[in-house]
């Protein structure tokens, strides 16, 4: 699975287009009114996440090519991916939400035209024998890798419960360590992603859940962020690439599909389909008929907007970066809105 990081860069102030609406805006008169199968391949970083694996469906049915799409998906390590199209090596990039902000105070013009999904329950806090809940971790040390997206979870889960920071006491830890650190008889619980937590469940006997992305759906939205000078030369054809992922997301849902799907996803993998089931149930991928909700405006998390902010706010306090991102200006709600 991911390392779903949140990346250190040299803090630049991002960059948009604004006005009185700090929305994302592209230069339309640069836009292409048709997209073409002829052009220089439009090149997509992907990696290992559910919401981002589901691409190899499209990929291996032709569905780029039948929509007359030209792309070339490109695998990488998660961070080497962001680092590509940092570096303008890709047109775009599948990053989380809080990630793509790092991207932006960075200097880098990336625009979030999707959502893929939200993590549903692949993002977690487990706990020892006798810890049945977040408030019960007041006075007890918690490992976690610090800056990371589960260090973000743990923190609104603190929050939520009403326990300061000062309460518990934070362990820093490489995350695929945490099962062993976990084992350690001073840390009570740890923040983790799968399938590193099925490995510290089993690693430590009696251990459980006591919280997961699953009790604050939108906390962690992972999106397609494009190249504001790619995204303006080519509207029409990123419009395609949505209608594609409408149709990936309704063959994976589908029942009488859904096996041909979680087949296919797993084989990028390297896992068992039936193993891999697990994962794509932790994660809500999203259609676009839910799309067009979550890119409506609003402070709560069923928005990618609220969701952003409370990233921002995240980032900002633990030096993830010195300088609050526009949330506003890296968020481009246009394109789902007129797709049919």
């Amino acid at each position: 699975m991911i390392k779903k990081t949140l990346i250190s860069a040299s803090v630049l102030t991002a960059i948009f287009l604004g006005g009185c609406d700090n929305t994302a805006k592209i230069p339309e008169s640069k836009a292409k009114t048709e997209g073409t199968t002829n052009a220089k391949p439009i090149t997509i970083g992907y990696s290992d996440w559910p919401g981002w694996v589901a691409w190899q469906v499209a990929i291996e049915k032709g569905w780029f090519k039948e929509a007359g799409l030209n792309v070339e998906f490109k695998w990488f390590d998660y961070s080497a991916s962001i680092n590509a199209f940092s570096a303008n090596q890709l047109d775009a990039v599948s990053v989380s939400n809080g990630d793509n902000l790092v991207i932006a105070s960075g200097g880098t013009k990336g625009i979030m035209i999707l959502a893929t999904d939200y993590s549903a329950g692949n993002d977690v806090i487990i706990a020892k024998n006798g810890i049945n809940n977040i408030a019960d971790l007041k006075g007890k040390k918690i490992a976690v890798e610090k800056g990371l997206v589960d260090h973000h979870l743990l923190n609104t889960a603190l929050d939520d419960a009403k326990v300061a920071n000062s309460e518990v006491t934070l362990v820093n830890a490489v995350t695929n360590e945490l099962p062993q650190v976990f084992a350690s008889p001073d840390v009570s619980a740890i923040a983790v992603w799968q399938p590193v937590a099925n490995q510290a469940l089993k690693a430590v006997a009696g251990s459980k859940i006591i919280y997961s992305s699953k009790d604050k759906p939108g906390l962690i939205y992972d999106t397609l962020t494009v190249n504001m000078t790619h995204l303006a030369a080519n509207k029409e054809d990123w419009k395609k690439i949505i209608q594609v992922w409408d149709k990936t997301v309704k063959y994976i849902n589908d029942p009488a599909t859904r096996d041909d799907a979680v087949a296919i996803m797993a084989k990028r993998v390297g896992l068992d389909a039936d193993q891999y089931a697990q994962f794509i149930d932790g994660t809500h991928l999203l259609d676009l008929q839910a799309n067009k909700k979550v890119f409506t405006k609003s402070n709560s998390f069923d928005s990618i907007y609220g969701s952003s902010y409370h990233v921002n706010e995240f980032n900002f306090k633990n030096g993830v970066y010195t300088t609050k991102v526009d949330v506003d200006g890296v968020i481009f709600p246009t394109l789902v809105e007129e797709v049919k």
